[in-house]
């Protein structure tokens, strides 16, 4: 199961980097506009988060949301591998460098539990399943963190439209999500309702 993730993730990478700067950019806008829209529905506080390298999306998902009115949470990665910590964005000028080239904001921690006030969690992946398995990058603080969150609360991954597949080898500590947010084809509910 291992090497089976291991080459997805190998292949999924490989993929992004090779999506074009100003197509990315595209994609990113997208994102954004259908992330404000979705928590418009469901409402906030949103959990949220920034970007790494070519991951999809971009900082600015997270400012318009900001700027839309919801309440934003950003995780921060806790010292020891366990749960995310979380803390509350109030734009670029309050963030910093934290471990795994994530950037965290400056504020007060709220604490792992703070996930279980989120009306809408998006979540980072490589790729997901139409039954709703995600595919991280392998650190499992995500598998840790998704539990914690309120009964019905949308687990949406933010992806590349390319990125949502079939199926995708799992194990039993992997947590599902319920949907999918693509540039192209917008928020997709995925075979796990939550």
């Amino acid at each position: 199961m291992l090497a089976a993730k291991a080459q997805w993730r190998s292949r999924l990478v490989a993929s992004r980097l090779a999506v074009p700067g100003p197509e990315r950019a595209r994609r990113a806008a997208a994102l954004a506009a259908s992330a404000v829209l979705l928590a418009g529905r469901t409402g906030g506080p949103v959990c949220a988060y920034l970007p790494v390298g070519t991951e999809p999306g971009s900082p600015e998902l997270v400012a318009a949301l900001h700027a839309a009115g919801h309440e934003v949470l950003l995780p921060v990665v806790p010292p020891e591998p366990g749960p995310l910590d979380w803390a509350r964005y109030t734009g670029p000028d309050g963030l910093a460098a934290g471990p795994l080239g994530l950037r965290e904001p400056v504020g007060p921690r709220l604490g792992a539990a703070a996930v279980t006030s989120a009306r809408l969690v998006l979540v980072p992946a490589l790729a997901a399943d139409r039954h709703g398995s995600r595919l991280g990058r392998g650190g499992g603080y995500y598998d840790r963190t998704l539990p914690l969150t309120a009964p019905g609360t949308p687990l949406v991954v933010v992806l590349n439209d390319d990125e949502l597949v079939d199926e995708l080898p799992t194990e039993p500590h992997d947590r599902p999500v319920t949907a999918a947010l693509l540039a192209d084809a917008g928020h997709t509910p995925l075979g796990n309702t939550g």
